[in-house]
């Protein structure tokens, strides 16, 4: 069972006795129902009752559920309301717009709108690079989806993927003070997608694709580089493949193993699977195989996808065939963006000595990490309470930043292992080990360390 965590936290208002095992019987009834009191609040006393918010972590909301009714069932206690926490962080949404000048009289109006706005706006028509100097452009990006590969929840839609958008633009204001707007369309269209972003790309310096499914996200992004003068950086694609780079460096560091002479064994050949693939053999990989539903990739596989021609070609130069499972024998690592629940400890016991496996599925991995750690000597996931999180967040606000200052045009494998490798050095070597191979997200120095990077690998590359 999932421990209890925030994601699910909810606060119960009680009124119960002000004496006696009240407050005692209530904990030990949150912990029996597999919850964890986290707070209790008084927000009110009288001589013989208290009022008392109580907050609770849950693991699902089922949990939940059965932690109110337990609080219930005690005598001399009375449930009030409840609240969702997660909710509740989501009213009116989690993102607003703030304007940068007070308008305090009639001289502030006329110079942030009419008539003054006018002489900015003859402006920037004389010269449009102006926009980058004398408006939000510089600083702005656009968070893109269609709501087709939301998370882990598939095809919801526009309006339910606008929550997760809105949780992005904060992140990057957060981590990296980008203002980042929530553009969530309302069609899976790929000529309708490019042609929306294509027109509104003058208001913004760059664009971040997300939730958007394969292989459709592929000729997006290919289309939009090819019709924009701004950078096109696609999260689930470029922000997972710098991660996984990183956290590979650090657990290469661990075992004492160099990633241009290991074995490196893929499940997934998706928008993840096929982007990490990318940056590991610009990054110097050499002996790649990767495996999807239909087992391994390899050239003569019948009915081969068009979008996995060119992953094919460029990896299993040993022409392995067969299952996933006879891949991973005598492999270092194996890195899955794929499905739960596809190996077992006895599949990673096949593995080379100093074994690292990256079992990135979300919300349940390709192997419990417990199971895959009685046999790997370096386990990461995907999820928050495991170690070695490989999280989206390490990357893109750095790197996004990073392009924003260096007023870059596009994306590049250099800048992306240039970001990878900041994200990997911010582990010192004093700090490192096999359940310490990223940085926190909440790491001082790591959004800059990445930003530094990437806009130094733009200005390189002209």
């Amino acid at each position: 069972m999932q421990a209890p965590s925030a994601s699910y936290s909810i606060t119960v208002r009680l009124e119960l006795p002000a004496g006696g095992s009240a407050i005692s019987n209530l904990t030990t009834a949150v912990e029996k129902a597999g919850g964890a009191v986290t707070a209790l609040d008084v927000t009110a006393s009288g001589a013989d009752r208290l009022r008392i918010d109580v907050t609770c972590a849950a693991s699902d909301t089922q949990q939940s559920d059965r932690i109110v009714e337990a609080l219930r069932e005690i005598d001399g206690i009375v449930v009030h309301k409840v609240s969702d926490r997660t909710f509740l962080m989501h009213l009116g949404g989690t993102i607003e717009m703030a304007g940068k000048h007070p308008i305090r009289n009639r001289d502030d109006l006329s110079m942030i709108y009419t008539p003054g706005v006018a002489r900015v706006s003859l402006a920037i028509a004389a010269n449009h690079d102006d926009a980058r100097r004398l408006t939000v452009k510089r600083n702005a990006v656009a968070v893109v989806t269609d709501g087709s590969a939301v998370l882990g929840l598939g095809n919801i839609g526009p309006e339910a993927a606008l929550p997760v958008m809105e949780g992005k633009a904060a992140l990057f204001k957060r981590f990296a003070g980008i203002d980042a707007w929530p553009i969530c369309l309302d069609t899976q269209d790929t000529d309708e997608i490019v042609s929306v972003v294509r027109a509104i790309s003058p208001g913004f310096a760059g664009i971040n694709l997300e939730d958007i499914s394969a292989p459709r996200c592929f000729e997006v992004e290919a289309r939009l580089k090819q019709l924009l003068d701004i950078p096109v950086f696609h999260d689930d694609q470029h922000g997972t493949a710098v991660v996984v780079l990183a956290a590979l460096r650090n657990a290469l560091r661990v075992v004492g193993k160099s990633l241009e002479t290991v074995r490196i064994v893929m499940s997934g050949a998706g928008a993840a699977g096929s982007a990490i693939l990318r940056v590991l053999l610009a990054a110097g990989a050499t002996d790649v195989v990767v495996a999807d539903i239909e087992g391994v990739v390899h050239r003569d596989r019948p009915g081969l996808h068009p979008s996995l021609v060119w992953l094919a070609e460029a990896t299993n130069k040993a022409h392995l065939t067969g299952s996933l499972r006879e891949a991973l024998r005598g492999a270092d690592v194996f890195v899955g963006v794929s499905a739960p629940d596809l190996l077992t400890g006895a599949d990673v016991a096949t593995m080379a000595g100093g074994a690292i496996v990256f079992a990135l599925a979300n919300p349940d991995p390709e192997i419990d990490p417990a199971e895959a750690r009685e046999h790997a000597a370096v386990v990461a996931t995907g999820r928050s309470d495991a170690p070695n999180q490989i999280n989206n967040v390490l990357a893109f606000p750095g790197v996004f930043r990073g392009l924003l200052d260096a007023s870059a045009t596009r994306v590049d494998a250099p800048m992306l292992i240039a970001a990878a490798d900041a994200i990997a050095r911010t582990v010192t070597d004093r700090e490192l080990n096999a359940n310490y191979i990223i940085p926190s997200v909440f790491h001082p120095d790591v959004h800059t360390a990445v930003a530094e990077a990437v806009r130094a690998a733009a200005q390189r590359g002209g």
